[in-house]
């Protein structure tokens, strides 16, 4: 053998037994940083940590919809209250614009606005004519707590220069024994009215008419006849007085008298009410005769 293939193969014998152990695994090499990384820990058989790491972020899904759906609700209650105190404000307006729009309306008319003392000499208005003017309507409400019940008086009528008309309700209320069963009673009247005497500080009525009585189980018409007078007192105050009377087939005594304190087109009326009915048509214990009377009423 010659002396390069000894050293040839000398040399590969030495590199052979120099060499370090071989890694038996393949496609790998060893290094010592592996250990340095993470390491997945173990889980049970059966347990689901996935699943508790979605609930997590479900919840925390949850949660931060929940308070952008608070943060809504809020803004939803501010708008409202704030539309509610916009409605509010409107309607007080409205309702402020109507009643005094009524207050002057109602100052503003009527029949006792006296004469302008600066100009005497003017020609009265509508106004000022009091209990002459050419047309005037009135209605009223009266109440007298009779002793043993109540009665309740409705009025409404109209004066030309000397014609008119005048309608009458009442409404009588006897208490019985058993408070549950009052006995009642619903007188009306319609007149035809005649003013023989109309000048500014008085009118004076001649009235005639039907009555009718509405009892339990029957109801009676009958004539009627009446008088009735306004005459000014001092200023806006009248003073009122009137008489109804029915002959038959019922006897029925009306009879008023009473101040009216006028304040534009608006009265307010009280003075004293004398009625007297035959006993076999009125009711159970009311004892009919004297009594007191107020109300109000409108005259235009």
């Amino acid at each position: 053998m010659s002396l390069p293939k000894v050293v040839l193969g000398g040399g590969l014998v030495l590199g052979l037994l120099a060499a370090p152990p071989a890694d038996a695994r393949f496609g790998k090499r060893s290094d010592s940083r592996e250990t340095s990384k993470p390491v997945h820990e173990a889980t049970a058989i059966g347990s689901d940590r996935n699943g508790d790491s979605k609930k997590d972020d479900e919840n925390k899904n949850r949660s931060s919809k929940t308070t952008t759906v608070s943060s809504t609700d809020d803004d939803f209650e501010f708008n409202s209250s704030a539309s509610d105190d916009v409605a509010a404000v409107i309607l007080g307006a409205l309702f402020e614009l109507m009643f005094r729009g009524m207050g002057e309306a109602i100052g503003s008319m009527g029949t006792h606005h006296g004469h302008d003392i600066n100009a005497a000499d003017a020609p009265p208005e509508r106004n000022s004519l009091r209990h002459a003017v050419p047309l005037s309507v009135r209605l009223g409400l009266l109440v007298s707590p009779i002793e043993g019940g109540t009665g309740l008086d409705f009025d409404l009528g109209w004066d030309a220069r000397s014609f008119g008309m005048d309608l009458r309700m009442s409404r009588l209320v006897g208490k019985r024994d058993v408070p549950a069963s009052p006995d009642t009673r619903t007188l009306a009247e319609m007149h035809a009215t005649y003013s023989p005497l109309v000048r500014e500080e008085v009118r004076l009525r001649l009235e005639a008419g039907v009555t009718t009585l509405d009892a339990p189980g029957r109801l009676y018409v009958a004539p009627s006849l009446g008088v009735s007078v306004d005459a000014c007192l001092l200023g806006p105050l009248d003073v009122e007085g009137r008489l109804q009377m029915t002959p038959g087939p019922y006897q029925q005594v009306d009879a008023r008298a009473g101040l009216a304190l006028h304040l534009g087109g608006l009265m307010l009326r009280g003075g004293v009410r004398y009625l007297r009915l035959d006993s076999e048509v009125a009711p159970l214990g009311l004892a009919l005769g004297f009594a007191p009377e107020f109300g109000l009423g409108f005259v235009f």
